[in-house]
């Protein structure tokens, strides 16, 4: 028994372990706060800077684009008036007075040319068209602060480079208000005139509005200013900005002030915003600040937490030295006490089980977002094609009233409304493959009208039809890609025909013509864009062929939308009489549309 208490009796042995296992957590916590604090420091407050630094100049070339934007917008508008040839009969006819009954008619058709050109939106103060003088000859509005004359513009003019490059320039009135100003020439490059579109100077406010605790500043290439937020008062000066080569930037002035800036190379402005370095780093002194608290208290925390764990780390030996040294030759049976109160493997599986209900939820959840998402996009997609085909079928019918066929624009009518009442009738909703092709019936009676005996078509009807689910506006949009674009090099007559088959669970579709057939290598393209848009949208705007931007590429991601991997897709010439082609869609039967 001597040799048990040698070498388990005392306290010191107890106390000397206590400390070597209080020193050793202590040592590895400090280590572990030492690299979360320079991770801290080097992983988060620096990118968090430079996030912030970014976010800033970002902010400040969206003020430049929306600029841009709207002055893309006026260039727009001259040109649509400068596309009405009636401008340039117009404005050679003589220099009349206003007062004149001469003056007064052209002035009054000038008016409608603009009204005509402005549309529905008005983003702008007022529209006037000068003569080669430079004298008013008419006014939209006709706001009485215009100018009469635009005899100092055309003097400065020549100095202006976007006069002379893009043939427009932007022109700041004494008054301060701002005038894009386009010479009136016609294609052989004779003047008739000038034009003059006095911005809206709220617009061009608001454009600079909704960004807090910044200031913000639009200057002209002459560092006069164009706008400000907030506006400036009457003892208020610009401030003096840092002349940088640099097209866009970001600089700390003499007030510790963060300067944002982006130059338009189209306009000349530049857009600057200022922000005070407080706002701009009290994220990251935010962050650091919490990081220094969080570490102070995690210190703090660890050491009285070490502390008392040792201690209870320590307790099952205490136990065991306890029971040793009460050991003698009368007690040599006792057993030491092994029970324990520790639960954490209990709470550990009811965490676990937690854990798998709250992820079987995750993915229900997923699954139904995934659900609504691909249905927005179907519809999205179908959005697209609607407007194109009301487009043409009005077109259609407005040539045979022109041509005085009551009877067959009665007919056309009629058509028309049950293809519109097929298309808005439920449009979320898929559609039985016999309703699509009665659809593409009505299209084709209503191009019928058009080509009369030179157009034969032929559409297969079955029963089993109604068991094929499709998309709306599955199958009449290849139908108008053939009437659009198979036939313009062919003779007469022109054959279209829609086979459908069903076998084996599967069903098939063709759509053949004995047209032209595809240009060498737009196949290829087509097959390429259909594969690489992988059924999104946002890619199907820039990668669609045919109809207008709409037809093959969008009918086909429809399709995949609804068939995923279970659709195959082919285009092909084939050699009946030399010409032709034949579009080609197979899928399965199966209803598990998702």
């Amino acid at each position: 028994m001597g040799i048990f208490k040698r070498k388990f009796g005392g306290g010191k042995y107890q106390s000397g372990l206590q400390s070597k296992f209080f020193l050793t957590f202590v040592f590895l916590l400090l280590i572990v706060l030492g690299c979360f604090l320079v991770y801290v420091n080097f992983l988060v407050i620096q990118p968090l800077k430079e996030k912030t630094e970014n976010e800033m100049q970002m902010v400040a070339a969206k003020v430049s684009d929306q600029l841009n934007i709207y002055i893309n917008n006026q260039n727009q508008l001259s040109q649509r008036i400068l596309s009405n040839k009636d401008v340039f009969t117009l404005l050679p006819g003589g220099s009349y007075s206003q007062l004149t009954i001469e003056g007064l008619t052209r002035s009054r058709k000038l008016k409608d040319i603009m009204f005509q050109a402005i549309g529905p939106s008005l983003n702008i103060e007022d529209m006037i068209i000068y003569d080669l003088n430079g004298a008013e000859i008419a006014s939209y509005i006709g706001y009485a602060g215009n100018p009469t004359s635009l005899v100092p513009f055309l003097e400065e003019s020549g100095k202006l480079a976007t006069w002379h490059t893009s043939g427009y320039a932007l022109y700041r009135q004494p008054s301060s208000r701002i005038s894009f100003v386009r010479a009136i020439k016609n294609q052989n490059g004779q003047v008739f005139g000038y034009l003059a579109i006095q911005l809206d100077q709220e617009y061009v406010k608001r454009s600079t509005a909704g960004i807090a605790d910044s200031k913000i500043y639009i200057l002209d290439p002459e560092k006069q200013l164009i706008s400000s937020t907030p506006a400036l008062q009457d003892e208020q000066k610009v401030p003096e900005f840092i002349a940088t080569k640099a097209v866009s930037g970001i600089y700390l002035d003499s007030y510790r002030n963060y300067v944002a800036y982006d130059k338009s190379a189209e306009t000349g402005w530049t857009t600057y915003i200022v922000t005070s370095k407080s706002f701009v780093l009290g994220p990251v002194n935010s962050v650091k600040y919490i990081s220094v608290l969080l570490i102070a208290s995690l210190l703090l925390f660890s050491f009285v937490y070490i502390y008392f764990s040792t201690k209870n780390l320590l307790l099952p030996i205490r136990k065991l030295r306890s029971q040793i040294l009460r050991i003698n030759y009368s007690n040599m049976n006792m057993k030491a006490d092994t029970r324990s109160n520790n639960n954490e493997l209990i709470q550990l599986n009811e965490a676990f089980q937690e854990l798998l209900e709250r992820l079987q939820m995750s993915i229900d959840r997923e699954k139904l977002a995934l659900h609504e998402e691909v249905k927005a996009r179907n519809s999205a997609l179908q959005a697209q094609i609607a407007p194109h085909f009301i487009h043409n079928v009005l077109y259609l019918i407005s040539i045979a009233a022109q041509e005085g066929k009551g009877t067959v624009v009665s007919d056309m009518c009629k058509h028309l409304s049950d293809s519109l009442r097929y298309i808005v009738s439920s449009p979320y909703q898929h559609v039985s493959l016999t309703e699509e092709l009665k659809h593409t019936q009505h299209y084709l009676s209503l191009v019928q009208q058009n080509f009369e005996d030179d157009l034969e078509w032929e559409i297969d009807e079955d029963e089993a039809f109604d068991q094929i689910q499709l998309p709306r506006l599955a199958i009449q949009p290849f139908v108008e890609n053939c009437i659009e674009h198979a036939f313009k090099n062919t003779d007469a007559p022109w054959k279209i025909r829609v086979r459908v088959k069903v076998y084996n669970g599967m069903w098939a579709i063709e759509i053949r013509d004995n047209g032209d057939g595809f240009e060498p290598g737009k196949i290829k393209e087509i097959l390429d864009n259909i594969h690489g848009s992988d059924s999104g949208v946002h890619e199907l705007q820039h990668n669609t062929s045919g109809i207008d931007n709409m037809g093959i590429v969008n009918t086909v991601n429809r399709l995949k939308l609804m068939y995923k991997n279970r659709l195959f897709f082919n285009i092909y010439h084939h050699s009946e009489e030399g010409k032709g082609a034949t579009v080609q869609l197979i899928a399965s039967l199966s209803k598990d549309f998702y």
